[in-house]
């Protein structure tokens, strides 16, 4: 049945209109730019709260303030129903139609309630309701209006500083530039206009919910996009940035427009439009460089000033070897590896730096021990075991699988040599893979581990002794954490992938049944 109110006539309000509360909730509305009905709103729940604390918090008791005239209509509301349950707020049916003889099943019966005279405990209790509604207001509103300046540069005035944290005036709300996302050095005095870059907007926050920022790589980013009208017409693109707050920066940029320099152009007519973010960062160094999709070429370009002679990029472990003099070594690392570090976040690469005298040294130690592996599996002179080397071939595995064709091509090796090399590779793999079977059984691997497809006897191993023996405690792993415990050289993340993913199959089979 659909339910209807039934208002009784035997009872009315006779309290004065309550002009004044209509032109408080005016004033609150205009200082604090929300709307008047969200005010009154919380008003009728404060005056709702303490009408509650008078006539009890088990009755259902409603508020309405008029909009019109302000006056205060204080109800309690009833359910009629058949069976009374709660006496508080339900009626009887027989009860409800000495009062309204049409009343029927479902419907509300509102009974209008004396006006409250507000005691000091009252009053006090419905204020702290209306502040914290009109907050709640506020900062709805300041959400709305600033979620989507997320990544912008605002202009503010600082209000206060606070241990060190400042608090922005941004107009219509207010921010917060924590003491970290200060540049250091930096001081500002109540007043200060500044500019700050929108970080965060967090309405969970307890305080100001917009998070502020000065050290925020993508500062840099704007104030070159406010600067550089090319970059603003999107002619030339801001590839990525590096930032150590208040000393030094690197910046890649990048066009397609043969005709402009991305360089040129940030750096402005001698030098006006880099020395204006320069100014606006406390003088933060600021270094240009060229983006290319080339990682060894955007590692040269973001290692300058420093030249570099070699570069050698290990793109599964994404780590470059960067290979300068000896006299240009500090100059591409940089003060307290200062230069190297921002490189390394510029491109995304690991970056490590070595001479040439380093590198020669290196690659003596990976010969003799690739050369050693090579002699030491199958049983050959130091002569064969360098040429495999010099040929290139860093593991047995290499061996097993290369054609037979191209292994006899190898220079000093003919038909016969390359079979028998081939021949003892296998056999080399096969009495390893035994005997870390074995042992990985010996550790108490459970036997579903091994009927696992992709799971080398080495990966077992590795996997046994770091405590995962069973299907279950594969499955609760990630591909990252598996790749981690056998080594990138033994798994690649998809194949990890696989491997959990079937160590779990085990556990939607369970479910379905």
């Amino acid at each position: 049945m659909v339910s209807r109110k039934i208002k009784p006539v035997e009872q009315t309000l006779t309290a004065h209109p309550r002009h004044e509360l209509l032109q408080v909730a005016e004033i609150v509305a205009r200082e604090k730019s929300i709307d008047r009905d969200e005010v009154l709103v919380a008003m009728e729940q404060a005056i709702q709260k303490a009408a509650r604390a008078k006539y009890g918090f088990d009755h259902d008791i409603r508020v309405e303030i008029d909009r019109t005239t302000g006056d205060v209509a204080i109800y309690r509301i009833r359910t009629v129903v058949e069976t009374l349950e709660d006496e508080f707020k339900q009626i009887s049916l027989d009860e409800a139609r000495q009062v309204d003889s049409s009343a029927s099943i479902g419907d509300e019966l509102t009974e209008t309630l004396p006006p409250i005279e507000f005691g000091r405990v009252a009053a006090q209790s419905a204020r702290q309701v209306i502040v914290q509604k009109v907050r709640d207001a506020e900062r709805a509103r300041q959400y709305e209006e600033f979620k989507g300046r997320l990544g912008e540069i605002i202009s503010g005035l600082v209000k206060r500083v606070e241990f060190g944290n400042a608090i922005i005036d941004l107009g219509r709300a207010e921010g917060i530039l924590r003491r970290e996302d200060i540049i250091p050095r930096e001081t500002f005095r109540i007043g200060d206009r500044i500019r700050v870059f929108i970080s965060e907007i967090n309405p969970e926050a307890r305080g100001p919910m917009i998070i502020l920022s000065r050290t925020h790589p993508q500062f840099m980013a704007k104030l070159f996009e406010q600067e550089v009208p090319e970059i603003y017409d999107n002619i030339i693109q801001v590839k990525s940035v590096a930032r150590d707050p208040g000393s030094r920066a690197k910046i890649a940029v990048y066009t397609t427009d043969t005709s402009i320099d991305p360089v040129g152009a940030c750096v402005g007519m001698r030098g006006s439009r880099v020395q204006a973010v320069v100014n606006e960062l406390q003088g933060e160094k600021i270094d240009i460089v060229l983006w290319s999709s080339n990682p060894a070429t955007f590692v040269v370009n973001a290692l300058a000033p420093a030249e570099v002679m070699k570069v050698v990029i290990d793109e599964e472990a994404q780590r470059v070897d960067v290979v300068v003099s000896e006299d240009q070594l500090s100059l591409a690392i940089g003060r307290r590896g200062q230069n190297v570090r921002l490189a390394s976040q510029l491109t995304g690469w690991n970056i490590d730096m070595m001479t040439e005298a380093d590198e020669a040294n290196r690659r003596a130690e990976e010969t003799a021990s690739r050369s050693q592996l090579f002699m030491d599996a199958l049983d050959v002179d130091e002569m064969i075991a360098q040429l495999l080397v010099a040929e290139g071939f860093s593991k047995i595995e290499e061996i097993v699988q290369v054609d037979l064709a191209d292994f006899s091509s190898v220079e000093g090796f003919d038909e016969e040599i390359a079979e028998e090399l081939k021949r003892r590779a296998v056999q080399y793999l096969k009495n390893r893979d035994q005997d870390f079977l074995a042992r990985s059984q010996e550790l108490g691997m459970e036997e579903a581990v091994f009927k696992l497809q992709n799971l080398t006897p080495s990966a077992l191993i590795a996997m046994a002794e770091s405590g995962i023996k069973t299907l279950d405690g594969l499955a609760e792993l990630s591909g990252d954490e598996l790749v981690e415990i056998t080594g990138k050289d033994v798994l690649s993340l998809d194949d990890a992938n696989q491997i959990i993913m079937a160590a779990r199959a085990h556990w939607f089979e369970d479910e379905k049944k």
